[in-house]
């Protein structure tokens, strides 16, 4: 029963999203010196592998502390849209979907973690379509997840898929990595995201388990 971290690490030179702050991780004591070791964290609560809540958009949106525990975890089907070049379109997604049944959470592999680390990795990743979107909400998903920095283009400034999905209260997976080591496309799915009060969203250890 493999389990594959679908996390990439926090540290500084992760990819940020445009505007976003540096995070600063910090040594603040050491076992040469101090006698134990600690360091000091800074970071946004959109860096790394993270997700993202109703609340990050919407005024009266859900924070991920009000979601139970188990709504972070179910099963998953990683949709593979390496092929998709610009956009991934409804015929698209129901090709490789033919049923969603049981299904809690997507995951589309675009294959755009390979550019982690580097400016490519901004931009150029497919994009759902407004229908495609649409029809996703209509399933009972709890998140939907990418192996790229966003659901919408970096440049976009009204962020329509984002709404889409957590004006329904589906989560939003960002970052995800390794999504081709999971050999299955089914999967169990556990995404912890940090518990913070309030939280609009929260970086998350993402793993997946193939029974």
């Amino acid at each position: 029963m493999p389990t594959i971290d679908l996390s990439h690490p926090l540290n500084a030179e992760l990819s940020l999203y445009p505007g976003d702050r540096t995070p600063r991780i910090t040594q603040i004591a050491t076992l040469n010196h101090d006698g134990y070791r600690a360091k000091w964290l800074e970071l946004g609560s959109h860096s790394g592998t993270h997700i993202d809540a109703p609340a990050h958009l919407l005024a009266a949106g859900k924070t991920l502390d009000q979601f139970p525990a188990h709504h972070f975890q179910g099963q998953a089907r990683i949709i593979d849209c390496r092929q998709a070049v610009d956009v991934i379109t409804l015929p698209f997604l129901q090709a490789r979907l033919p049923s969603s049944r049981g299904i809690e959470f997507i995951l589309l592999q675009t294959g755009w973690c390979q550019h982690w680390g580097t400016t490519a990795y901004l931009t150029g990743f497919p994009i759902l379509t407004d229908e495609a979107s649409l029809w996703l909400t209509t399933l009972p998903l709890k998140g939907i997840g990418i192996d790229a920095i966003s659901l919408d283009p970096t440049a976009s400034s009204n962020l329509p898929n984002h709404h889409y999905f957590l004006e329904k209260d589906i989560l939003l997976l960002e970052n995800l990595a390794n999504l081709s080591q999971v050999p299955r496309p089914s999967c169990h799915l556990v995404c912890l995201p940090l518990l913070i009060r309030d939280s609009d969203g929260a970086p998350a250890r993402i793993l997946a388990t193939v029974t």
